[in-house]
């Protein structure tokens, strides 16, 4: 614990908004590579894989600030909001891509999103993203009531399944490093259920 105290004091001293100007530097580069050659002659695919890869990864890291603290005293609650915001920036930038550079063909949108279900199912997640990126702000939880906030960010979980599904469906083929993601996916959630289910039964024991 005194490690995690002396981590805790330096995260202290570090302010939210950096995780916000770090966190679009992965972008700017995949961009960059995908103009320079460094994701092959038909960067496109790449560049959209790229960043859905990078979103996932930042979800699993929201989703593990709970358990993290709870095993090991270190605390990154207070980047918690910036990290998920960024997380949705990154699967926006990925839908744009998607949109605006692979299909480009509007009439094809519709069609694609009815009759592939890796794309049904993506686009199921980031409409259950909306509404957290829209009240991930101190004036929603003020109007909203704390408890009514919690409850509707309990879509991140189903959000984050669906994101790492499609990551596994989209493959077409099966990889371990999809899979190994799911994995950690439901291992953290599965800590986070038995972690309430712990509290639950403090509080009425």
């Amino acid at each position: 614990m005194t490690n995690a105290r002396k981590i805790n004091g330096v995260l202290r001293r570090i302010p939210p908004w950096l995780v916000y100007l770090v966190g679009i530097v992965p972008a700017v580069w995949f961009f960059y590579l995908g103009l320079t050659g460094g994701l092959g002659v038909e960067p496109i695919k790449p560049l959209e894989h790229e960043l859905g890869r990078f979103s996932l990864k930042l979800l699993i890291v929201v989703l593990a600030v709970t358990p993290l603290h709870k095993v090991t005293g270190i605390s990154l609650i207070r980047f918690r909001r910036a990290l998920g915001l960024v997380a949705f920036f990154y699967v926006v930038v990925h839908l744009l891509v998607w949109l605006f550079l692979d299909v480009q063909i509007w009439s094809q949108i519709w069609k694609d999103i009815l009759k592939r279900p890796y794309i049904t199912i993506g686009m199921v997640g980031f409409v259950l993203m909306l509404p957290l990126a829209a009240t991930s702000n101190n004036l929603s939880v003020r109007r909203m009531s704390a408890v009514a906030w919690k409850r509707l960010h309990w879509l991140t979980y189903p959000a984050i399944v669906l994101g790492a599904v499609h990551f596994v469906m989209v493959q077409k083929v099966w990889e371990a490093e999809p899979l190994i993601y799911l994995a950690v996916i439901f291992g953290l959630l599965a800590s986070r259920l038995k972690l309430r289910h712990k509290r639950s039964f403090v509080s009425t024991g």
